[in-house]
């Protein structure tokens, strides 16, 4: 659970392009906070993976929001500022980060037992990386989009594809708020559609960036009528336990709000 930490700096980075049109003050002050707090965050979070001990089993798309989440947005708001430099640097880290956790995230899914039903709507998180992704990359970059962004965004797609795939198995449990884990790579992936037609993509970029658009409304509609029935029927603050087999040696406990 400690990786969601990494999201309350990111979500001051967003308050900070929010901001930007009416105080460009107040936006670089937030995110300077921002940028910092989610470098400390990621770097001592590593650093702690990287003493090991951590059981396969309990590997989710959760280690993205950890260096990859705030590293891509740091980029994003960075070039938005016009700290262009920063954000190609914040890029590298956010890129390669994805690189080497989906290497290790892609393994557990494929070799060890599937995940507790509780744990499912984690692998919505798996879309945000090539989505927010592209928008970071779009950020840094000028002119007709190349191939590198058209080939961050066919990957979001695609894994846009698997996870409707898999919703008749990912949501075998009712509504929770581990849900909204779905609707950053929604949004961002509508947002990557909308950039690239923006730079000057037309033909099949602009009916996909309508579909996209239209859809990713819809379900982030469809994701607040679900919170809010399930908030007043008690649901969202429910504790959730999941419990490993005891092969595994420890035991996670998750809480749903």
């Amino acid at each position: 659970m400690c990786c969601f930490i990494g999201l309350v700096p990111v979500s001051t980075m967003f308050v900070a392009l929010a901001i930007a049109p009416y105080s460009r003050a107040i936006a670089i002050i937030l995110f300077v906070v921002g940028a910092i707090g989610q470098l400390s965050f990621g770097v001592y979070r590593s650093g702690q993976l990287w003493m090991g001990g951590r059981k396969p089993e309990i590997i989710t798309p959760i280690l993205y929001l950890s260096t990859v989440a705030g590293s891509f947005v740091s980029a994003i708001v960075a070039s938005t500022l016009g700290y262009r430099e920063w954000g190609l640097l914040f890029f590298g880290g956010g890129l390669f980060s994805w690189l080497a956790l989906e290497s290790m995230i892609m393994q557990r899914l494929y070799l060890l037992e599937a995940l507790p039903k509780p744990l499912r709507p984690t692998l919505g998180i798996q879309l945000a990386p090539p989505a927010v992704g592209c928008v970071a990359y779009l950020s840094i970059t000028t002119g007709q989009p190349d191939a590198f962004a058209q080939f961050l965004f066919g990957y979001g797609l695609l894994q846009a594809l698997i996870l409707l795939r898999l919703l008749p198995w990912l949501f075998q449990q009712p509504f929770t708020a581990s849900y909204w884990a779905f609707t950053l790579g929604i949004a961002a992936l509508s947002l990557a559609s909308l950039r690239l037609v923006e730079r000057g993509m037309t033909g099949m970029m602009q009916e996909l960036a309508l579909l996209l658009f239209i859809g990713a409304n819809i379900a982030i509609e469809q994701y607040c009528s679900r919170d809010s029935v399930a908030l007043a029927a008690g649901q969202i603050t429910k504790l959730t336990i999941v419990h490993f087999p005891e092969h595994i040696g420890s035991r996670t406990y998750g809480c749903n709000n």
